[in-house]
């Protein structure tokens, strides 16, 4: 992070508070549903079968939509289209709250997914434009904290809902906190720092030039190919991510029989490494970039490291079955994965450009799709073997693999439109 950049508060330090707050708000709204689950499976009658569908439902559209939504971005600007995606969620989690069976659930937490599958890549267009080049690695590390404190912190402030106001009541709470975001997200920010009545020369010169690029024709094709690199790269991370975050607390539950109360401490702990990892991961990558002027240095080989410490950290889960260890090894592995995600998210910014939102869309598509598949077969592997740690060996070998396909990122390397002339997003 260059502090000389971040002296004084001011418009772009506002915008990027905002984003935090975007972060985790979409984060609380994704994972509520975790906490009232056994309510709300009394009270509607549903199956374990149902239940677990209505987990799914939001990976569907949220995978797709990362493509879409990163266009749409794109196209229509971040003040636009975060407003209608911070809409659609709040509604959605307003909605919830009024369900009244499995049908009108599943469709809700589809519309939710839509709403948050736009929200991330279209948040990274706006810190293309709103960020210092050199702070782009702190912006998405300490954006992406908030995202993990909010994944921390949910089931206490549903634990509290509950406890005041019915399951229903608590959907409602949440979802008008989206709101309340919104109509200061629509009012204060402008999809060009130029045109903001707050910005100064000084932001003005820190911050990127506009690049004048055409961004109405999108080279889809040749813009996958650029970023399918990231995109195996956010697969790998993605697994870990997923299976720490949807098995977890039943881990510590079921693996040292524990009761609720103290799981929930344990994988807390975990989580809130994450929070950790997240901040310091995006400003090391910046001062790596600031004291070696590599791109590549400051992204592939951090990423790269990262991963093989999280791999060595989780070693330990498959040789002894102790707490403290676990703990220990949980916490450490997925606070070194948690590393990754600033220079990771960094790339799509580096590379692409006008196209940053359409191009981080296309990188995350890899974490969507692990969000589909990693639950699925940890808990196969559970149910097959009833050994709770095992599943955590498929996150060792993808990250020795993200380990390797980090170097083939090229951060250093822009894309180039094309057209007669080869220019360059820059």
């Amino acid at each position: 992070m260059n502090l000389s950049v971040w002296k004084k508060p001011g418009a772009p330090h506002i915008v990027l508070a905002l984003l935090c707050l975007l972060y985790l708000i979409l984060f609380v709204n994704r994972v509520n549903i975790s906490t009232a689950a056994p309510l709300m499976k009394a009270d509607l009658k549903l199956t374990n079968t149902q239940l677990g569908l209505v987990f799914s439902a939001f990976a569907i559209p949220y995978a797709i939509f990362q493509l879409i939504g990163g266009w749409v971005g794109d196209k229509f600007g971040p003040r636009l289209t975060l407003s209608l995606c911070c809409a659609l969620v709040g509604v959605s989690t307003i909605l919830t709250g009024a369900a009244q069976g499995f049908v009108s659930l599943f469709a809700l937490r589809v519309a939710l997914g839509f709403g948050e599958g736009a929200a991330f890549p279209t948040a990274t267009r706006a810190m293309s434009r709103w960020t210092p080049v050199r702070s782009w690695g702190f912006a998405q590390g300490i954006t992406h904290s908030f995202a993990r404190l909010g994944n921390a912190i949910t089931p206490p402030i549903m634990a509290v809902l509950l406890l005041f106001i019915s399951w229903r009541g608590s959907f409602v709470v949440l979802g008008l906190a989206s709101f309340v975001w919104l109509f200061v997200w629509a009012g204060y920010f402008r999809n060009e720092p130029e045109d903001h009545p707050a910005i100064t020369a000084a932001d003005l010169a820190a911050l990127p030039v506009r690049n004048s690029a055409n961004t109405e024709v999108i080279p889809w094709w040749l813009l996958a190919r650029r970023i399918l690199p990231v995109t195996m790269v956010d697969f790998c991370y993605g697994w870990t991510l997923w299976l720490f975050l949807s098995w977890l607390p039943q881990y510590f539950l079921h693996s040292f029989s524990l009761d609720m109360k103290k799981s929930a401490i344990f994988a807390s702990s975990v989580f809130f490494a994450g929070v950790i990892g997240d901040t310091l991961g995006g400003i090391v990558t910046d001062r790596i970039l600031i004291r070696t002027g590599s791109v590549k240095k400051a992204r592939s080989t951090m990423v790269s490291v990262c991963m093989l410490l999280s791999l060595a950290a989780l070693l330990p889960l498959l040789f002894t079955h102790d707490l403290t260890v676990s703990v220990v090894c949980l916490s450490a592995g997925f606070f070194f994965a948690e590393m990754t995600i600033g220079p990771m998210w960094a790339i799509p910014m580096d590379v692409a450009g006008e196209f940053a939102g359409t191009a981080s869309g296309m990188m995350n598509t890899g974490s969507a799709l692990a969000a589909l598949v990693s639950p699925i077969i940890g808990g196969w592997l559970i149910d097959a073997t009833g050994n709770w740690d095992l599943p955590f060996a498929g996150s060792m070998m993808l990250m020795g693999l993200g380990v390797l396909l980090a170097f083939r990122m090229q951060p250093d390397s822009k894309f180039i439109l094309p057209h007669a002339g080869g220019g360059r997003i820059d």
